[in-house]
């Protein structure tokens, strides 16, 4: 090690440093012998209780008592309990919750359906060797044994209550040195600087239901669960009575025991925790955990080196909480209301999403169509485009409306569907009317720069200020699922680089028609481009990691079409890379922070220090594919869309108008804007795990108000009843 302080000279002083030394080794060797003293001292304790299954929605003054208490005292959140989940179920089993605690990482089992926790026999975990080998083929490779293995490399003592509690506590070989099937069986909790404890009555009414034809036990009736619910409580009462003062309580329903997923109990009493919500890095949400995070968090308060190998981060306290409990479990329990409802109108949202352009775009063509054979009828096929062009607006719209969606609790109205159908085209109306309540709505580009630059605003202040549109959000993330929990999610990375690029075109076109130069209006364009690729890739704020080289390629793109040069292979192999060094670098910046400070973009720099980046990459592939292949409606309606827009649009035929041609006249900045869109969302639709689902969204927005700029330019170029028709007039500076 180096030494502190200057080297004395040589000589008489030579015998005096060597002994020096000599004392600072021994005593380095006595601080690192044991973190733990013979004896666990009151610093150093932590109760984790595990109770699978435990909801916010099961918690009550009366009927739960205890955890009723815990609640008033210490820190709560909604727990994501996502783990590998067994084969056709998306939900996490005993099981797999126990053993991703162990891990520190996603784990699961290798069998069908969600069986019991097995007893360990002789202090050992039966079938471990089988398990442990299993996680190298789940994607995430998880280490079990980790949580375990740490506290007894460290001289810690560590015991387990419960067969699920010894998944949890074993160490890497599948060894638990103190097991106890009953509380009464422990003895003295002061022995231990760990006790896991499993409070298994929900669990075990549940594994003893019928199975379904997947293996996953039915539903528990109401009156076993509140029984259960109550059972587990007393257990956590009898538990918390023993415990000696300053031991820091964890309590989590690590698991799902319901057909369907949900949002669970997390709760942390004693130090560090007064009473509030929690939070952690991982999710960068307050009120919300994951799972992993416990693991992290147990590492933490017993004061034990971290492992790479646990992927949560320590639990902190966060937002204030209701003052009294019942705030605080009618908060929560309506968080887990949300991810529910959330659940059941996602699939239908998506198909009436696309059943309706599919129909829009079949009588937008139908109307084109009707404009170019019919020119008797003027007035009525220019009632006709009007209707297609506000329609259109609104199109384009809808994609941000739905995270402006979630400024409105549509998922407590009485019928939810309806409710977020209704919510997301009031939004979208109002920024409609935004589109043509000033004189811009002449403009071929006027409501498409409107609505792309609110699309790109908003997503932008959503991102800087901790992602909260997009939790529960139709085309956001899910905390149930635990794929992401802040920054920008696929989805919304494509609305919103779509929205900026667009929007960026329509302003260009307006300062060009102010006669600003063009070496001003690109510079402008490249600088606030710029900072929303930033502000995509920021760790702090969108913590893009895909999107980012797909976003400066498309925005390349456009600006190089916007000076009027031409874009060239080597050119895009410069931005190319180009964009690559700049993901690069902030993954390599946000990797040189603290490890409980990472993102996943820090986090991928370690994963191929550690050799796991192929892994990560394999899995992430495989999901874009599934994505592709398995998500037919998105794939019908990107390849829908790009026909609409090169074949009824782009070109004349008897199925369209040269529509397209005539707004790139009218506003010569919407080639650039919509050439450089369409190849960000290519390039995302290759560097991202969502697949199709990047264009689909990206066409989402671009198509419509595209359409909406062309039937403004067929409309300027539309001649009147009485004269023959003529060539469109050349634009004005300020009609472009």
């Amino acid at each position: 090690m180096p030494n502190a302080t200057p080297h004395p000279p040589q000589g008489r002083y030579g015998a005096l440093r060597h002994a020096l030394r000599a004392l600072v080794v021994i005593l380095l060797l006595a601080m690192t012998t044991s973190v733990f003293p013979a004896e666990a001292s009151a610093a150093g304790r932590v109760a984790l209780i595990g109770v699978p299954g435990l909801q916010w929605s099961d918690l009550g003054q009366q009927a739960t008592p205890n955890l009723w208490r815990l609640v008033g005292e210490g820190a709560s959140a909604s727990l994501s309990t996502r783990a590998v989940p067994p084969p056709d179920r998306g939900i996490t089993c005993p099981m797999a919750g126990w053993l991703t605690i162990s891990a520190g990482q996603r784990a699961g089992t290798p069998v069908r359906g969600c069986p019991a926790p097995p007893a360990p026999q002789g202090g050992t975990v039966p079938g471990w060797g089988m398990l442990a080998a299993y996680q190298a083929e789940t994607g995430y490779d998880a280490q079990l044994g980790t949580l375990g293995q740490l506290v007894v490399d460290s001289g810690g003592k560590v015991a387990a209550v419960g067969p699920g509690a010894a998944l949890a506590a074993a160490d890497r070989s599948g060894n638990i040195a103190n097991y106890a099937p009953t509380l009464d069986a422990l003895g003295d909790p002061a022995a231990y600087n760990l006790i896991v404890f499993e409070a298994a009555a929900l669990a075990g009414t549940w594994t003893r239901r019928p199975p379904d034809e997947f293996g996953v036990p039915t539903p528990m009736p109401t009156a076993d669960r509140r029984a259960a619910v109550a059972e587990a409580d007393r257990q956590i009462g009898a538990l918390t009575a023993k415990l000696p003062a300053g031991t820091t309580v964890l309590v989590a329903g690590v698991s799902d025991v319901t057909p369907n997923a949900h949002l669970h109990v997390a709760i942390a009493a004693g130090e560090p925790y007064p009473h509030g919500f929690l939070t952690s890095t991982s999710t960068r949400q307050d009120a919300l955990v994951a799972i992993t995070d416990l693991t992290a968090t147990t590492v933490q308060l017993l004061g034990l080196p971290a492992s790479r190998a646990i992927v949560g981060r320590p639990l902190q306290a966060g937002a204030p909480a209701p003052a009294t409990p019942a705030g605080t479990v009618t908060e929560l329990a309506d968080a887990d209301l949300a991810s529910q409802v959330l659940r059941d109108v996602r699939g239908p949202f998506f198909t009436v999403l696309v059943s309706v352009q599919l129909l829009f775009y079949a009588l937008a063509a139908l109307a084109l169509r009707r404009r170019r054979t019919d020119t008797e009828r003027h007035a009525s096929t220019s009632k006709i485009l009007v209707a297609v062009q506000i329609v259109a607006v609104v199109s384009g719209a809808i994609a941000v409306s739905t995270f402006l969606a979630q400024l409105v609790p549509w998922w407590t109205l009485p019928v939810p569907m309806l409710s977020v159908i209704v919510t997301i085209l009031g939004i979208a109306g109002l920024i409609t009317a935004a589109a043509f309540a000033g004189p811009w709505r002449a403009h071929v580009a006027g409501p498409l720069t409107v609505v792309a630059a609110l699309t790109s605003v908003a997503l932008l202040l959503d991102v800087m200020t901790g992602s909260t549109l997009q939790v529960n959000a139709v085309t956001g993330y899910e905390p149930v699922t635990g794929g992401r929990f802040y920054g920008f999610s696929n989805i919304a990375f494509a609305v919103y680089a779509t929205g900026t690029i667009l929007g960026l075109a329509g302003v260009a076109q307006w300062l060009f028609g102010k006669n600003v130069s063009k070496v001003v209006v690109v510079t402008v364009c490249a600088l606030y481009g710029g900072f929303a690729i930033f502000a995509d890739g920021w760790p702090a704020w969108g913590a893009d990691f895909g999107g980012v080289p797909a976003f400066v390629i498309g925005l390349a793109v456009f600006l190089i079409l916007l000076s009027g040069r031409r874009v060239s292979l080597l050119r895009l192999l410069l931005v190319g890379l180009a964009g690559a060094g700049l993901v690069g670098a902030l993954s390599v910046f946000d990797w040189l922070r603290p490890d409980d400070q990472r993102t996943h973009l820090g986090n991928f720099v370690q994963q191929i220090i550690d050799g796991q980046a192929l892994t990560v990459i394999a899995r992430k592939f495989g999901a874009m594919i599934g994505v592709t292949v398995g998500n037919w409606s998105l794939t019908l309606l990107s390849l829908v869309a790009l026909a609409f827009l090169f074949l009824v649009l782009a070109r004349p035929s008897r199925w369209g108008a040269p529509a397209l041609g005539q707004a790139y006249k009218l506003a010569p900045t919407l080639r650039a804007g919509l050439t450089g869109a369409l190849t960000c969302a290519f390039v995302g639709f290759l560097m991202n795990d969502s697949g199709i689902a990047i264009p689909a969204m990206a066409l989402t927005v671009a198509v419509p108000l595209t359409l909406a700029a062309c039937v403004r330019a067929l409309q300027l170029a539309t001649p009147t009843p009485a004269g023959p028709e003529s060539e469109p007039s050349a634009p004005t500076r300020a009609e472009a």
